[in-house]
């Protein structure tokens, strides 16, 4: 090979590195900004295909998806004096990459731990200012909607980041405090039932005074209804009794004496009467004594 192969070699490995050296990606999830000794010239650079100089630019990449800050249970106190552990998250991204570098040098450990400590600040301040209830099933929403309000107003312009949710994973109460939250709820629980014990009882009687009283006017209406039909019947028997007697006196007056011997010998065995009495009279004639 002769030197100016070589020469030509050279000159394109000196092409090809500085071609590669210059030429860098921003991929769709990052952010990045070019530094030029030490001092941004560049923020905020687009996804796409970018040149530099090298050895005198440099490119700081960082993560532009969304992230969580984890933060340890911390012990926050209500406004009457409850204490709570309270566990929870954050959800946050860049969207100032220049802030984000000035403020904590584009590391994401130092980013997440002044988050950290701004959430738990956010937290204490809002937990200071409500119930237990509040904070526990009452108003959780508007909880963290004040949070990440109040958080968003400062990162933004100190880190350069935006708190996207703030949500409590877990609230503990203290062991001391659990037992008197749980006596409360079992006595809640306990006046609730007597009184929904008390109201069952209440329509129980209601139910058996109405079918008592429905009872009495079926039972009033049913005797009304049979004594009309009987005394229908006793009219109805009396007419025929009477519309016999007018057709056949002594044959009324035969089975009406008939029907007393069945009678008076059926409910004893001696009977004291006179001979001659008109009892007898159609057992001694069959006519009853007449021709």
């Amino acid at each position: 090979m002769n030197s100016k192969q070589k020469i030509t070699l050279s000159v394109v490995g000196i092409i090809a590195f500085i071609a590669y050296n210059s030429l860098f990606v921003i991929d769709e999830t990052e952010r990045a900004i070019k530094l030029q000794f030490g001092r941004i010239v560049e923020a905020d650079i687009l996804p796409g295909i970018h040149m530099r100089w090298p050895l005198i630019e440099k490119v700081r990449k960082f993560d532009a998806r969304v992230l969580t800050v984890d933060a340890k249970p911390e012990s926050f106190f209500t406004v009457e004096g409850k204490r709570l552990i309270v566990d929870s998250y954050a959800k946050w991204r860049i969207v100032d990459v220049q802030a984000y570098y000035k403020a904590i040098g584009g590391i994401e450990s130092d980013a997440v731990k002044r988050l950290a400590d701004r959430i738990n600040d956010g937290l204490r301040n809002q937990f200071g200012t409500r119930t237990l209830h509040e904070v526990v099933s009452g108003s959780r929403d508007e909880l963290m909607h004040h949070i990440t309000r109040d958080l968003n107003e400062t990162v933004k312009a100190s880190l350069g980041v935006e708190i996207v949710d703030v949500r409590v994973k877990r609230i503990d109460l203290p062991e001391t405090l659990s037992k008197d939250v749980y006596r409360r709820m079992t006595a809640e629980r306990e006046k609730e039932a007597k009184e929904i014990r008390a109201k069952g009882r209440e329509s129980a009687i209601e139910i058996h005074a109405q079918a008592d009283r429905q009872v009495t006017v079926i039972q009033a209406n049913a005797y009304r209804e049979a004594e009309e039909v009987r005394g229908m019947g006793d009219a109805v028997a009396a007419a025929t009794y009477a519309e016999a007697f007018t057709k056949d006196a002594e044959f009324y007056s035969f089975t009406r004496s008939l029907k007393a011997y069945r009678e008076s010998f059926s409910a004893q065995d001696m009977v004291l009467v006179k001979p001659d009495s008109d009892y007898f009279r159609y057992l001694k004639d069959q006519h009853g004594g007449k021709p």
